[in-house]
């Protein structure tokens, strides 16, 4: 027993904890500090104000609400079923967080008291495809939550939400292949790896070109469609569905774990555009200068999260059929194609 105990690495323990602590809250404060963020950004577009009264510029609203959240009281309509409607929002947000423990987000570092550390929780060999297997189970948490709920609005906005999930969900995954076939890897740390050169601006969207245009335009249009976000947010369109699948959810923790999942999600898809796209924590003196790359990976990743604002108090929403002719007719055949076309590359470039 004795020699069980000494071949356990606690310091591998401690180190994986304080890891995965980091994670959970940086996904705990990506909804605080990006909801604060889109309110002043569409109020500045907009010409207004947003808001500005619960702390120096506003900034403590998203907290104000949060607590709002926390202690309103929750109420269940009489009609649902029960169970299947509380636990929705869980099955909508656990997967959320479960792909952050994959993400790379700097090379290996030296920090103090604690020796050579790697930006990560763990790596698998096949990452990538263990986070898209986490985001698809999302979906599950809409569906259940629209269907649950017993009323006809909520029951449109999760049928809307899984037939639009699982069509762009195809045309996602299958950008991604122009990536894998050049990176002849899932291991999301080699595919960064694989992008250091040229003074840090290998990135696959240059190195693959134009395969790597394509497959990026691609990728993100599905992932905007992916997290529901405008302007193919019809699972929650207000003007048809009053708020779709989470109708029947009071402004209580339930609401504000959907309300979590959604941007916990658009920092997913942003990180990987980043890791799979923009050579992740790549950049210029990052091998002198190791600490750059968790800045530059996270200025890459905002600017991703920027755009969801930007394209919000920008564009108007599809029609449903516009939505699913698209993703059918146009972005999926053009994914097929671009598989072609990275192979070809492959084969009389690589």
């Amino acid at each position: 027993m004795s020699s069980l105990f000494e071949s356990i690495d606690y310091h591998y323990i401690l180190e994986s904890l304080i890891k995965i602590l980091i994670v959970f809250v940086i996904g705990l404060l990506s909804p605080v500090s990006m909801n604060w963020i889109e309110r002043r950004t569409l109020a500045f577009m907009q010409n207004r104000l947003g808001p500005n009264r619960v702390g120096p510029f506003g900034l403590f609203q998203s907290i104000a609400d949060g607590i709002k959240f926390l202690f309103k009281e929750d109420i269940i309509p009489l009609a649902v079923n029960k169970w299947l409607y509380i636990f929705a929002p869980v099955v909508a947000v656990i997967p959320a967080f479960m792909v952050g423990i994959v993400y790379p987000i700097g090379p290996e570092v030296y920090l103090p008291f604690i020796g050579p550390t790697t930006l990560y929780v763990t790596n698998f060999n096949i990452g990538l495809l263990y986070v898209l297997a986490m985001t698809s189970l999302g979906v599950y948490g809409m569906v259940l939550g629209g269907w649950a709920s017993n009323s006809k609005y909520s029951l449109l906005g999760g049928l809307r939400s899984s037939a639009q999930m699982i069509s762009y969900e195809l045309a996602l995954s299958l950008s991604l292949i122009a990536v894998v076939i050049h990176a002849g890897t899932l291991d999301l740390v080699k595919i960064v790896e694989g992008q250091a050169g040229w003074g840090g601006f290998k990135w696959n969207i240059l190195a693959l070109f134009p395969a790597g245009i394509i497959a990026f335009m691609i990728y993100l249009i599905s992932a905007i469609a992916e997290t529901n976000r405008i302007p193919f947010d019809l699972p929650e369109a207000e003007t048809e569905l009053v708020a779709g699948f989470h109708t029947e959810y009071s402004s209580s923790l339930k609401f504000a774990m959907f309300f979590m999942a959604e941007y916990v999600n658009m920092l997913t898809v942003s990180i990987l555009a980043t890791v799979l796209f923009l050579g992740g924590w790549n950049g210029p003196f990052v091998g002198q200068y190791p600490l750059l790359g968790p800045l530059y990976f996270f200025l890459k990743v905002f600017f991703f999260m920027f755009l969801y604002i930007w394209l919000r108090g920008t564009l108007p929403r599809f029609r449903y059929d516009q939505l699913m002719n698209f993703g059918w007719k146009f972005l999926l055949p053009a994914a097929l194609f671009n598989i072609l076309l990275s192979a070809v590359i492959g084969i009389f470039v690589y």
